[in-house]
């Protein structure tokens, strides 16, 4: 139990921290792209301020033809990865410079900057203005290729991508030491609960009988009692037989994962089935309850009879208690595979929706099922998941208010005979 616990407190841990790591990266990429942009942005503009400087015009404007000074040359002023592009003041391109692949081929707009993810070019547009009369003459659009951005993303990935790895790596490891030694004093203090209970169910188990059996003798000699005195001593064995089943059921739930394996023999489930079926015929004809099966013959499990058999009374004892005269109890049993399947319906009050996980909690009732049934420990349930798991099997409820339950108990088989089905 505590294991698991263990597993879901470390993998919450890990989540949240994934979490934040993931959260953390999120954001140092998106910082770290915008300055590798703005920086970008602010190269290309001092380029192509440069440009404009450094370029010659035709006096008349007309025709546009623009040249760099021999003091510059292509190949000092622009990079490998950069362009230079030249439009008249209607857009239109007049010339350009540069590689192939650091163009940009999106119609001209003077707005700056310009990016295109197609083509991973970024580039700035700059107006050409006359120092004179302040006339424009045209823009000149400066671009480079975004592949070395993309280079520095990728190693920025890939360094906080492993740095994520290595600290989920190493938190994990200290996560498993530090679960552990939370987990100490609640497993401490749990063992010392249930050696507790152990023990007090143990003691109270010979008071109990004591008055149970002192009780048993004077009801067999009621005639020298007064009514009243009879009703007394009928209650005092009413009230120890509850606490006799309530201290048995603790002891147990107590000791269920103590339950040995070794000594387990091939039980046939069907048998131990139709026996409480028609131990339990009599009490359901008592109610006017329709009591109904559908088995498949020779269900073989490996398991201890003792504890099935307690299992599936815990469970059809709570379908009977559970529901209203000429109601419903089905009990159905079918085998797919390697794993047996045995379902128990009734129409009874139903759970309601925001109570089914409390279903096998000790001692857990709805508040309309105490107005059906006010015997037992309130522990039925709770011992037969208990069963349950201890044989390597799940149970689970599905159930709606005022409509019914059905309880499904899952287990594995052991062989898988021939099927024939029973029909009562």
């Amino acid at each position: 139990m505590f294991q698991k616990i263990r597993y879901q407190l470390l993998l919450s841990y890990l989540l949240v921290l994934a979490t934040i790591l993931g959260v953390f990266t999120f954001v140092v990429r998106i910082a770290f792209y915008r300055s590798l942009t703005n920086q970008l942005t602010k190269t290309l503009t001092f380029i192509g301020q440069s440009a404009i400087v450094n370029a010659h015009y035709d006096k008349n404007f007309k025709d546009v033809k623009i040249q760099i000074d021999r003091k510059f040359p292509e190949k000092d002023f622009l990079a490998a990865d950069q362009a230079l592009q030249w439009f008249n003041p209607q857009g239109d391109l007049v010339a350009q410079q540069g590689k192939g692949n650091a163009f940009l081929t999106l119609p001209f707009s003077a707005n700056e900057p310009v990016q295109s993810q197609e083509e991973k070019v970024q580039g700035v547009t700059l107006p050409i203005i006359v120092n004179n009369d302040r006339k424009l003459i045209g823009y000149v659009r400066v671009s480079q290729s975004l592949e070395d951005i993309d280079q520095s993303l990728n190693k920025l990935d890939w360094g906080l991508g492993g740095g994520i790895c290595i600290a989920l790596l190493l938190s994990g490891v200290s996560g498993i030491l530090l679960t552990r030694q939370a987990m100490k004093p609640i497993e401490e203090g749990f063992q010392r609960f249930k050696q507790f209970t152990t023990d007090a169910s143990h003691e109270l188990r010979s008071p109990l009988m004591a008055i149970k059996i002192n009780a048993t003798v004077a009801l067999k000699y009621i005639e020298g009692m007064r009514e009243t005195d009879v009703k007394k001593f009928q209650s005092i064995a009413s009230a120890t037989n509850q606490m006799i089943r309530l201290t048995e059921d603790l002891l147990f739930l107590a000791r269920y994962d103590k339950i040995p394996t070794q000594n387990w023999d091939t039980v046939n489930l069907t048998v131990i089935l139709d026996n409480l079926l028609q131990l339990y015929k009599l009490q359901a004809e008592a109610k006017q309850i329709n009591l109904q099966s559908e088995l498949i013959q020779n269900l073989y499990l490996l398991g201890d009879s003792v504890q099935l058999t307690r299992l599936f009374t815990n469970l059809i004892e709570n379908a009977i208690n559970y529901t209203s005269n000429e109601g419903l109890v089905e009990i159905k049993a079918s085998q797919i595979g390697s794993q047996i399947y045995v379902k128990v319906r009734d129409t009874g009050v139903g759970i309601a929706l925001e109570n089914i996980d409390k279903v096998f909690d000790r001692f857990w009732r709805a508040e309309q099922s105490r107005s059906y049934h006010l015997g037992g420990s309130g522990l039925g349930l709770a011992i037969a998941q208990a069963i349950a798991e201890s044989h390597g099997g799940l149970i689970t409820v599905t159930s709606q208010l005022n409509v019914g339950s059905c309880f499904t108990v899952r287990l594995s088989a052991s062989t898988a005979p021939l099927e024939l089905k029973i029909k009562t």
